[in-house]
Protein backbone atom coordinates (compact mmCIF):
# COMPACT_ATOMS: atom_id res chain seq x y z
CA UNK A 1 0.00 0.00 0.00
CA UNK A 2 2.74 2.48 0.99
CA UNK A 3 6.27 2.53 -0.39
CA UNK A 4 8.89 4.87 1.04
CA UNK A 5 11.99 5.00 -1.13
CA UNK A 6 15.29 6.59 -0.10
CA UNK A 7 13.45 9.34 1.76
CA UNK A 8 15.84 12.09 2.88
CA UNK A 9 15.38 15.39 4.72
CA UNK A 10 18.04 18.04 5.36
CA UNK A 11 17.62 21.04 7.63
CA UNK A 12 20.53 23.25 6.64
CA UNK A 13 23.61 21.19 7.44
CA UNK A 14 21.69 18.64 9.52
CA UNK A 15 20.42 15.47 7.88
CA UNK A 16 17.38 14.41 9.93
CA UNK A 17 16.39 11.47 7.72
CA UNK A 18 18.93 9.70 5.54
CA UNK A 19 17.76 7.51 2.64
CA UNK A 20 15.02 5.76 4.60
CA UNK A 21 13.11 3.01 2.77
CA UNK A 22 10.32 0.66 3.85
CA UNK A 23 7.04 -0.80 2.61
CA UNK A 24 3.73 -1.02 4.48
CA UNK A 25 1.48 -3.85 3.28
CA UNK A 26 -2.27 -3.44 3.14
CA UNK A 27 -4.04 -4.65 6.29
CA UNK A 28 -0.86 -4.61 8.38
CA UNK A 29 0.31 -2.69 11.45
CA UNK A 30 3.80 -1.38 10.77
CA UNK A 31 5.92 0.16 13.53
CA UNK A 32 8.57 2.87 13.26
CA UNK A 33 10.77 3.17 16.34
CA UNK A 34 14.05 4.72 17.43
CA UNK A 35 15.61 7.00 20.04
CA UNK A 36 14.56 10.64 20.41
CA UNK A 37 15.78 12.63 17.42
CA UNK A 38 16.11 9.59 15.17
CA UNK A 39 13.81 11.02 12.47
CA UNK A 40 10.54 9.22 13.11
CA UNK A 41 8.21 12.21 13.20
CA UNK A 42 10.12 13.90 10.37
CA UNK A 43 9.43 10.80 8.28
CA UNK A 44 5.74 11.00 9.21
CA UNK A 45 5.69 14.66 8.21
CA UNK A 46 7.19 13.91 4.79
CA UNK A 47 4.75 11.08 4.10
CA UNK A 48 1.74 13.23 5.00
CA UNK A 49 2.86 16.40 3.22
CA UNK A 50 3.76 18.54 6.24
CA UNK A 51 7.37 18.59 5.07
CA UNK A 52 8.79 18.36 1.56
CA UNK A 53 11.57 15.77 1.22
CA UNK A 54 15.04 16.83 0.16
CA UNK A 55 15.21 13.61 -1.85
CA UNK A 56 13.40 10.31 -2.20
CA UNK A 57 9.90 9.21 -3.05
CA UNK A 58 6.59 8.33 -1.36
CA UNK A 59 4.22 6.05 -3.26
CA UNK A 60 0.66 5.29 -2.13
CA UNK A 61 -1.09 2.56 -4.09
CA UNK A 62 1.61 3.11 -6.75
CA UNK A 63 0.79 6.82 -7.08
CA UNK A 64 3.64 9.25 -6.43
CA UNK A 65 2.45 11.58 -3.65
CA UNK A 66 5.88 13.00 -2.81
CA UNK A 67 5.61 16.60 -1.65
CA UNK A 68 1.84 16.85 -2.10
CA UNK A 69 0.14 19.12 0.48
CA UNK A 70 -1.62 17.50 3.46
CA UNK A 71 -5.15 18.03 2.12
CA UNK A 72 -4.34 16.19 -1.10
CA UNK A 73 -2.69 13.36 0.84
CA UNK A 74 -5.79 13.07 3.05
CA UNK A 75 -8.08 13.03 0.01
CA UNK A 76 -6.21 9.96 -1.22
CA UNK A 77 -6.92 8.08 2.01
CA UNK A 78 -4.00 8.81 4.37
CA UNK A 79 -4.66 10.50 7.72
CA UNK A 80 -2.54 11.02 10.81
CA UNK A 81 -2.64 11.93 14.46
CA UNK A 82 -0.02 14.04 16.22
CA UNK A 83 2.39 13.44 19.07
CA UNK A 84 0.84 16.41 20.88
CA UNK A 85 -2.95 16.26 20.84
CA UNK A 86 -4.63 18.65 18.41
CA UNK A 87 -8.33 18.83 19.21
CA UNK A 88 -10.56 21.90 19.20
CA UNK A 89 -11.01 22.54 22.89
CA UNK A 90 -13.96 24.90 22.55
CA UNK A 91 -15.93 22.40 20.51
CA UNK A 92 -17.70 19.32 21.81
CA UNK A 93 -16.47 15.81 21.14
CA UNK A 94 -19.21 15.29 18.55
CA UNK A 95 -18.44 18.61 16.84
CA UNK A 96 -14.76 17.64 16.62
CA UNK A 97 -15.69 14.37 14.95
CA UNK A 98 -18.03 16.04 12.46
CA UNK A 99 -15.05 18.00 11.11
CA UNK A 100 -13.60 14.77 9.74
CA UNK A 101 -15.85 13.55 6.89
CA UNK A 102 -14.77 14.49 3.39
CA UNK A 103 -16.90 16.13 0.70
CA UNK A 104 -19.66 17.42 2.99
CA UNK A 105 -22.18 19.26 0.80
CA UNK A 106 -23.19 21.52 3.65
CA UNK A 107 -19.69 23.02 3.67
CA UNK A 108 -20.54 24.89 0.49
CA UNK A 109 -21.92 28.38 1.09
CA UNK A 110 -25.05 28.05 -1.05
CA UNK A 111 -26.05 24.52 -0.06
CA UNK A 112 -25.28 25.26 3.58
CA UNK A 113 -27.56 28.30 3.55
CA UNK A 114 -30.38 26.48 1.76
CA UNK A 115 -30.16 23.49 4.13
CA UNK A 116 -31.54 21.15 1.48
CA UNK A 117 -32.71 17.61 2.37
CA UNK A 118 -29.59 16.10 0.79
CA UNK A 119 -27.45 18.20 3.15
CA UNK A 120 -29.48 17.17 6.19
CA UNK A 121 -29.32 13.49 5.24
CA UNK A 122 -25.55 13.63 4.85
CA UNK A 123 -25.22 15.37 8.21
CA UNK A 124 -27.46 12.78 9.87
CA UNK A 125 -25.32 10.00 8.42
CA UNK A 126 -22.16 11.67 9.74
CA UNK A 127 -23.67 12.02 13.21
CA UNK A 128 -24.75 8.38 13.18
CA UNK A 129 -21.24 7.26 12.20
CA UNK A 130 -19.63 9.48 14.84
CA UNK A 131 -21.86 8.16 17.61
CA UNK A 132 -21.24 4.61 16.44
CA UNK A 133 -17.47 5.08 16.66
CA UNK A 134 -17.84 6.63 20.12
CA UNK A 135 -19.83 3.58 21.16
CA UNK A 136 -16.97 1.32 20.09
CA UNK A 137 -14.44 3.20 22.23
CA UNK A 138 -16.82 3.72 25.14
CA UNK A 139 -17.01 7.52 24.81
CA UNK A 140 -20.65 7.95 23.75
CA UNK A 141 -21.51 9.44 27.13
CA UNK A 142 -19.18 12.42 26.60
CA UNK A 143 -20.28 13.28 23.06
CA UNK A 144 -21.61 16.67 24.17
CA UNK A 145 -18.72 17.61 26.46
CA UNK A 146 -16.14 20.19 25.45
CA UNK A 147 -12.80 18.66 24.53
CA UNK A 148 -10.91 21.15 26.71
CA UNK A 149 -12.60 19.58 29.77
CA UNK A 150 -11.52 16.01 28.96
CA UNK A 151 -8.56 14.12 30.41
CA UNK A 152 -5.56 13.86 28.10
CA UNK A 153 -6.20 10.19 27.32
CA UNK A 154 -9.74 10.87 26.17
CA UNK A 155 -8.56 13.77 24.01
CA UNK A 156 -6.12 11.40 22.32
CA UNK A 157 -8.90 8.92 21.65
CA UNK A 158 -11.06 11.70 20.21
CA UNK A 159 -8.23 12.60 17.83
CA UNK A 160 -7.95 8.99 16.64
CA UNK A 161 -11.71 8.70 16.15
CA UNK A 162 -11.80 12.03 14.29
CA UNK A 163 -9.19 10.68 11.88
CA UNK A 164 -11.39 7.64 11.28
CA UNK A 165 -14.32 9.87 10.33
CA UNK A 166 -12.55 10.49 7.00
CA UNK A 167 -12.82 6.73 6.31
CA UNK A 168 -9.08 6.47 5.54
CA UNK A 169 -7.21 3.49 4.14
CA UNK A 170 -3.94 4.21 5.96
CA UNK A 171 -3.75 5.72 9.46
CA UNK A 172 -0.50 7.12 10.83
CA UNK A 173 -0.41 7.24 14.63
CA UNK A 174 2.32 9.39 16.20
CA UNK A 175 2.95 8.28 19.80
CA UNK A 176 -0.66 7.13 20.39
CA UNK A 177 -0.02 6.00 23.98
CA UNK A 178 2.37 8.70 25.21
CA UNK A 179 1.18 10.53 28.31
CA UNK A 180 -1.60 8.02 28.91
CA UNK A 181 -2.23 6.03 32.05
CA UNK A 182 -0.97 2.46 31.48
CA UNK A 183 -4.41 1.12 32.38
CA UNK A 184 -5.83 2.88 29.31
CA UNK A 185 -3.09 1.88 26.88
CA UNK A 186 -4.61 -1.54 26.28
CA UNK A 187 -7.91 0.12 25.33
CA UNK A 188 -6.19 2.01 22.52
CA UNK A 189 -4.31 -1.07 21.34
CA UNK A 190 -7.49 -3.14 21.31
CA UNK A 191 -9.19 -0.46 19.24
CA UNK A 192 -6.38 -0.45 16.68
CA UNK A 193 -6.58 -4.24 16.41
CA UNK A 194 -10.37 -4.03 16.06
CA UNK A 195 -10.07 -1.55 13.18
CA UNK A 196 -7.55 -3.75 11.39
CA UNK A 197 -9.64 -6.89 11.83
CA UNK A 198 -13.17 -5.54 11.35
CA UNK A 199 -12.62 -2.66 8.91
CA UNK A 200 -9.41 -3.71 7.16
CA UNK A 201 -7.53 -0.56 8.15
CA UNK A 202 -3.76 -0.30 7.73
CA UNK A 203 -1.56 1.42 10.33
CA UNK A 204 1.87 3.01 10.50
CA UNK A 205 2.74 3.65 14.15
CA UNK A 206 5.49 5.68 15.81
CA UNK A 207 5.85 4.69 19.46
CA UNK A 208 8.50 4.79 22.19
CA UNK A 209 6.98 2.10 24.38
CA UNK A 210 8.66 -1.14 23.30
CA UNK A 211 5.93 -3.23 24.96
CA UNK A 212 3.33 -1.50 22.83
CA UNK A 213 5.27 -1.90 19.60
CA UNK A 214 6.23 -5.53 20.19
CA UNK A 215 2.66 -6.54 21.02
CA UNK A 216 0.96 -4.54 18.30
CA UNK A 217 3.01 -4.56 15.11
CA UNK A 218 3.53 -7.17 12.40
CA UNK A 219 6.74 -5.55 11.16
CA UNK A 220 8.99 -2.87 12.60
CA UNK A 221 11.63 -0.55 11.17
CA UNK A 222 14.21 1.03 13.48
CA UNK A 223 15.78 4.44 12.87
CA UNK A 224 18.95 5.80 14.44
CA UNK A 225 20.33 9.22 13.51
CA UNK A 226 17.96 9.27 10.55
CA UNK A 227 19.11 5.95 9.08
CA UNK A 228 17.22 2.69 9.08
CA UNK A 229 19.38 0.21 10.97
CA UNK A 230 16.99 -2.74 11.14
CA UNK A 231 13.67 -4.04 9.82
CA UNK A 232 11.84 -7.25 10.65
CA UNK A 233 9.21 -8.89 12.80
CA UNK A 234 9.16 -8.08 16.54
CA UNK A 235 11.39 -11.01 17.52
CA UNK A 236 14.02 -10.14 14.91
CA UNK A 237 14.07 -6.49 15.93
CA UNK A 238 14.13 -7.17 19.66
CA UNK A 239 17.18 -9.43 19.31
CA UNK A 240 19.13 -7.36 16.77
CA UNK A 241 22.47 -6.20 18.25
CA UNK A 242 22.30 -2.82 16.50
CA UNK A 243 18.87 -2.16 17.98
CA UNK A 244 19.95 -3.20 21.44
CA UNK A 245 22.94 -0.87 21.22
CA UNK A 246 21.25 2.13 19.61
CA UNK A 247 17.73 1.99 20.97
CA UNK A 248 17.99 0.20 24.28
CA UNK A 249 21.40 1.64 25.12
CA UNK A 250 22.89 -1.58 26.49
Amino acid sequence: MLKVRQLTKDFGGLRAVDQCSFTVSEGSIFGLIGPNGSGKTTTFNMITGFLEPTAGQVLFRDEDITGRPPDQVAQRGIVRTFQLVRVFGRMTVLENLLLGPKNQRGEGLLLGMLNLPVVRRQEEQAIERALGLLDVVGLRSIADEYCRDLPYAEQKMVEIVRALMTDPDLILLDEPTSGINPSLVDQILDYVRHLRKEEGKTFLVVEHDMRVIMNLCDRIAVLDYGRKICEGDPDEVCNDPAVIDAYLGV
